[in-house]
């Protein structure tokens, strides 16, 4: 998020009371199986520590400065903090099967929407929460992207706005997908998303939306 610190509590609740929609994260397993919150597979971009978040434990994670002294957050922390819908951003098999338990105890089907870039994520996150939303993440694709999305059971893809064409928008609605465009920080891009009418759009800016609304 542009203006906190990202994948932080802070940014989430930022997002929240900016009202937007859907508040997009993303999801990694530390060393000792916990979903922590951050974008990057390492640390070093966001916080004051270095090396990846698999190789380090819950505890080590935790210590990090995040940005403004804020920590490094878990999964279900950003549950508690906040109750606006979210989009679950996985990175692999692994951390699919952790996040369909939480989903099960926490009863998240209406509540979280799970994406990825990996077609067997999505595929195996939808056989073990039945009924869960998925979304298919591409940044350099063709058309093909339509045809991947609706093998992996997912109903929304989520593309690269610089990419994307009016052929690739209609092969998707041909198939009956919704579209979310990211990220989405300019005017450009915003007159793009409403011209290509285009389902929703992600963006680091929250204040985007007083002309248009978006996930964060």
């Amino acid at each position: 998020m542009g203006v906190e610190p990202e994948n932080t509590l802070r940014s989430f609740v930022a997002a929240q009371h900016a009202g937007l929609d859907l508040i997009e994260l993303d999801l990694h397993l530390s060393k000792d199986g916990a979903l922590v919150v951050m974008h990057d597979a390492e640390v070093d971009r966001t916080t004051d520590g270095t090396g990846p978040i698999a190789e380090k434990t819950l505890a080590e994670l935790r210590a990090l400065d995040a940005g403004r002294g804020e920590r490094v957050p878990v999964f279900e922390e950003v549950l508690d903090a906040v109750s606006t819908p979210l989009q679950a951003e996985i990175k692999d098999v692994a951390a699919a099967r952790a996040l369909a338990e939480v989903m099960h105890r926490r009863d998240l089907v209406g509540r979280v929407e799970v994406s990825s870039f990996h077609d067997e994520a999505v595929a195996e996150i939808a056989r073990l929460v039945p009924g869960v939303r998925t979304a298919l993440v591409a940044s350099r694709y063709g058309t093909d992207v339509v045809d991947r999305a609706v093998a992996a059971g997912a109903p929304t893809v989520c593309l690269n706005i610089r990419r994307l064409t009016l052929e690739i928008v209609e092969h998707a609605r041909a198939s009956g997908l919704r579209i979310i465009g990211w990220v989405v920080n300019t005017q450009e891009h915003l007159r793009l998303v409403r011209a290509l009418e285009l389902d929703a759009a992600t963006t680091d800016y929250p204040e985007i939306k007083r002309t248009g609304r978006f996930t964060a």
